[in-house]
């Protein structure tokens, strides 16, 4: 009887209020949507950062005889096959170096022409204004100041340049999009928690007569508050069951059947990262504004 009863004013109360609780589930859905959105964001950049930073080298560029006059690290001239020889022991005798390639101007010009040739700067460069290099392989990506350090000043060598360099921008403004989602996230949250409050409160204020009675009749607190408590949770269940909807819809629409196709190159998470956070953003869903209702009845439903 009594589950009869909470469930028949959970009923009531969500009929009478249908307004704001259709306000509360919309809400919480944006909010959880981009709340997992902004996990999922995370993870991706982690993923995507762990297979750049292994594909990328340290290139060691080293003078040729046009950087003579135009570069300071090469007033000395051309680089010598006794300075290409030193430099190559020097790398290889490191421990943190795992491999080292050489590449010549004219290969170093081959793939110049492969990325570059239907552009019309590439109808200018000639294989000699490229710089002949060595690329480092790192044990460790992260020090490649250890290299710079080594061997920015060796004779012979024009620039170590860490390939890093053109990777780190994408990353930031990754990053930076996802501080923003969090933030717009954490507004929105702001705005449902602000709703759930305020429908608990419009729902406990139009039952008040019934609430005052059961006080007097004997009914515990929790008995009386459960009903608001179980409305809250269901709106917050229900919003952040249409979030989890967005989150597959988006990894399916958006991630699988465009980015993959316009994309190739990057390795995007996978359905097991997604189905990681629905129970983390059902929980929350579940839990926000059980724990609002709570602690808005603790003032509104005193008779």
């Amino acid at each position: 009887m009594r589950a009869q009863f909470v469930l028949s004013e959970i009923g009531v109360g969500l009929r009478r209020n249908l307004t704001m609780t259709f306000a509360v589930v919309v809400s919480v859905a944006l909010s959880l949507a981009l709340f997992g959105g902004s996990l999922l964001m995370r993870d991706q950049v982690s993923t995507m950062k762990g297979y750049w930073y292994d594909k990328v080298n340290v290139s060691v560029f080293l003078c040729n005889k046009n950087d003579a006059e135009s570069d300071p690290n090469c007033a000395k001239g051309a680089v010598t096959a006794e300075q290409k020889q030193e430099i190559k022991a020097d790398l290889d005798k490191m421990d943190l170096v795992q491999n080292v390639d050489y590449e010549s101007s004219d290969q170093a010009y081959k793939h110049y022409k492969e990325q570059f040739g239907d552009t019309p700067v590439a109808t200018f460069v000639t294989p000699d204004q490229l710089p002949e290099s060595f690329r480092v392989k790192l044990q460790d990506p992260t020090k490649y100041e250890v290299i710079k350090s080594a061997f920015s000043s060796r004779p012979g060598v024009q620039e170590v340049q860490d390939q890093r360099d053109t990777v780190e921008p994408l990353f930031n403004l990754l990053n930076g999009m996802n501080i923003a989602a969090l933030c717009v996230m954490a507004l929105m949250l702001v705005v449902a928690l602000a709703l759930i409050v305020n429908t608990v409160r419009v729902s406990a204020f139009s039952r008040r007569r019934e609430t005052g009675i059961m006080r007097l009749v004997g009914a515990s607190s929790f008995y009386i508050q459960m009903p608001f408590i179980l409305e809250a949770a269901i709106a917050g269940l229900i919003g952040a069951g249409l979030a989890c909807v967005m989150l597959i819809g988006g990894k399916y629409f958006l991630v699988d059947n465009w980015l993959h196709d316009k994309i190739s190159m990057i390795n995007f998470v996978g359905w097991d990262t997604v189905a990681a956070k629905l129970p983390l953003v059902l929980a929350i869903g579940l839990l926000m504004p059980a724990l609002a209702a709570f602690f808005a009845l603790r003032k509104y439903l005193k008779v």
